[in-house]
């Protein structure tokens, strides 16, 4: 790896966690992590965020659920996981092992959920830096409307979560919203680390000869390169609104799209569709995004956040 005078230019810090590269794999496109440890230098990603874990097995919705669309993918997985219980049981140790370091996603259909499976997490000797907060699942107790459309249910959540645990909290947002910054600045208020943005925009497929939908769920998320400008300037809007790091997420594949991220106001990124193409596409970007830092007159990757005009 180059350095200049002596340092690690892709490092970042956020509170007192250090991540040797701005690249994160995004919850739910790179297993749970562990998977592919064999085949991919994860030293060069800066930290992996597990597949959501909730309180009970999902199985998630039933096929299809994945349709590969002309400039990205919509999905509708439905949230599926191992559960609670086996993941503390069978994936937190080996994930203990990794060379890197590790966030774990929790989603949940009340607030409770959110508390019982952080809380049962917490007990167990994880080596996890943190938990990222997938507030785009909808909450039972509110009719189904998401816990990331309302500031005030988020901010709630953040309380009380950051009550249980003194690791990182980022919460995930979803861009289906009037006032993204707004919410952002609610969980900004609430304690909460990081702003993980943007999650999937809302989409829908069928086929134009039959009229079927291509997802049984009808509506599903949209990522992918399509999505990067929208989610530049939700990015942009939350960085003019509150002080805590942002981890943009959207359209990533290529190192240049990581640098228009950061200049708009991440602070780290991660990378999520991509990874079902290539697992190993984390690791070029690291690769290109070092050359370019080393041969620019930054002097290392942080000098890059906030600098558009």
């Amino acid at each position: 790896m180059k350095m200049k005078k002596n340092k690690n230019i892709l490092e970042v810090k956020i509170r007192d966690i250090v991540f040797h590269s701005p690249i994160m794999t995004a919850s739910g496109t790179f297993g749970y992590g562990d998977e592919v440890k064999d085949f991919v230098d994860i030293q060069k990603i800066g930290c992996i965020i597990t597949k959501s874990i909730t309180l009970n097995f999902r199985e998630g919705n039933p096929p299809p659920r994945i349709h590969e669309s002309n400039s990205g993918m919509l999905n509708s997985i439905g949230l599926a996981n191992v559960g609670l219980e086996k993941f503390c049981s069978d994936k937190l140790n080996k994930l203990n092992k990794l060379s890197t370091n590790f966030m774990i996603s929790i989603a949940g259909s009340t607030l409770e959920n959110y508390v019982q499976v952080l809380s049962e997490i917490e007990k167990n000797s994880g080596n996890h830096v943190g938990y990222e907060i997938n507030v785009s699942c909808p909450n039972v107790k509110k009719g189904g409307v998401e816990f990331g459309l309302d500031g005030q249910i988020v901010k709630k959540l953040i309380v009380r979560l950051r009550e249980i645990t003194d690791k990182l909290l980022f919460v995930k947002l979803s861009p289906n919203v009037t006032n993204i910054e707004e919410i952002a600045l609610s969980a900004e208020s609430a304690g909460v680390d990081g702003i993980s943005a943007v999650n999937t925009f809302l989409g829908l497929a069928l086929d134009y000869k039959t009229g079927k939908f291509e997802l049984s769920t009808k509506y599903g998320g949209l990522s992918g390169p399509a999505i990067k400008p929208l989610a530049l300037a939700k990015i942009h809007k939350i960085y003019n609104k509150v002080k805590i790091p942002i981890i943009g997420i959207g359209g990533i594949s290529r190192f240049s799209d990581i640098v228009e991220f950061l200049r708009v106001g991440s602070t780290m990124v991660q990378v999520g569709t991509l990874n079902y193409r290539d697992p190993t596409i984390s690791c070029k970007l690291f690769d290109d995004l070092l050359e370019y830092v080393e041969n620019s007159s930054f002097e290392d990757i942080n000098d890059l956040i906030g600098k558009s005009k």
